[in-house]
């Protein structure tokens, strides 16, 4: 209220007596029109980018990134090849290889799709994989995240940050997104509107659709023993259902390619147990640190009570701010899958798909 009345004074005061109605008028309407676009929470595609890349930082210091270009390659040239093919081909779509043995996905708005090395592990085949990639592009395409912060009126703004411009917005928006797209709090709806999409997008450019669900009855089978959520598609307990419609959405199509062959020559991670993945213990230094078995922080540790995402205040969060989040998974009912420790580095490896690649490697899904 009282940066508004400061407007309206500079207006009153700074300009002719003849143009001072005109001015507040046409100051007044910017601030509406602005206000206004904020509780919308419409975003350009440049800015829906930008949120993205704040969301895809976080996750890259949550867990680290894989530092083999063949392997992101491999997975780039893949992701590319269904979201050419997407409602929204001409995002700068990129992928990331996550360093942990969580088996977990993670879509950011604006193209960003993010996948561990401990899915890769899982997977047995490209068609898999195109299912778990076309499904986190479907959250991307039909802008799930952005959604479901409007539909629950997650981020709320006052007249100060109206009037400061879109940057706290962008950053209030972006700490919401972070929190949504690392819990897979995705509504049931939303997640059967990205499997539909990925039965759809798998099945348009050559694979058996129905991978998908191949893939979720063994994580469903992996999972039986642990918490309801617990990484990836694991948000509801609706698994099965979801299992079903994807194989009758699946049902009439006579592609069947599986590209076995292809995916074991580029991936060669194995998957890990889930009672042998490393957690992120509460209290620990950082997320980001060593791997390795006999790391005394990667023992499993069980983490305390009272600590909740919306304490995020910055725009990548400090390492120790990181290690809460992850270490109250288990206070949240969440499995090993969730409460992965990552790896060291989360710098992203660069990689280019040409067109010519792209072409070369889609006659190869046969």
């Amino acid at each position: 209220m009282k940066k508004t009345m400061l407007v309206i004074a500079l207006v009153a005061f700074g300009a002719p007596a003849y143009a001072q109605l005109g001015g507040l008028s046409g100051t007044l309407k910017k601030i509406q029109e602005q206000k206004q676009k904020i509780d919308d929470l419409t975003f350009s595609d440049a800015e829906e980018r930008q949120i993205g890349e704040d969301v895809s930082a976080k996750i890259r210091e949550r867990f680290g990134v894989v530092q083999d270009v063949a392997v992101h390659k491999y997975v780039a040239l893949v992701g590319t090849t269904l979201a050419k093919a997407s409602e929204r081909p001409n995002l700068a779509w990129t992928f990331v290889v996550l360093d942990t043995e969580g088996v977990n996905a993670f879509a950011s708005p604006g193209g960003i799709v993010h996948i561990t090395r401990g899915a890769l592990g899982l997977i047995r085949n490209e068609a898999e994989l195109a299912g778990a990639l076309a499904h986190e592009i479907g959250h991307v395409t039909r802008k799930h995240t952005i959604n479901a912060i409007r539909k629950n009126k997650a981020v709320q703004l006052g007249t100060s940050e109206t009037l400061s411009g879109r940057a706290p917005v962008l950053d209030a928006v972006a700490n919401k997104a972070y929190e949504i797209v690392l819990e897979n709090s995705f509504d049931r709806a939303d997640e059967l509107d990205a499997d539909k999409v990925s039965v759809e997008l798998t099945q348009k450019v050559g694979y058996a659709p129905a991978s998908l669900g191949d893939f979720l009855v063994r994580l469903d089978d992996r999972n039986k023993e642990q918490a309801e959520r617990n990484g990836l598609f694991a948000s509801h307990p609706e698994t099965k259902e979801r299992i079903d419609k994807i194989k009758q959405l699946a049902s009439a199509s006579k592609n069947a390619a599986l590209v076995e062959a292809r995916y074991k020559s580029t991936i060669k991670y194995e998957p890990t147990p889930i009672t042998f993945i490393a957690t992120v213990p509460d209290g620990s230094a950082g997320l980001t640190g060593s791997t390795k078995k006999d790391d005394k922080d990667a023992k499993k540790a069980e983490p305390k009570k009272g600590f909740g995402l919306d304490a995020l205040k910055k725009t990548v969060a400090p390492e120790k701010e990181s290690t809460q989040v992850s270490a109250s998974g288990g206070a949240r009912g969440l499995g090993g899958d969730r409460a992965a420790k990552g790896g060291g580095n989360p710098t992203l490896v660069k990689t280019s798909v040409s067109d010519a690649e792209l072409a070369t490697f889609r006659k190869g899904i046969a």
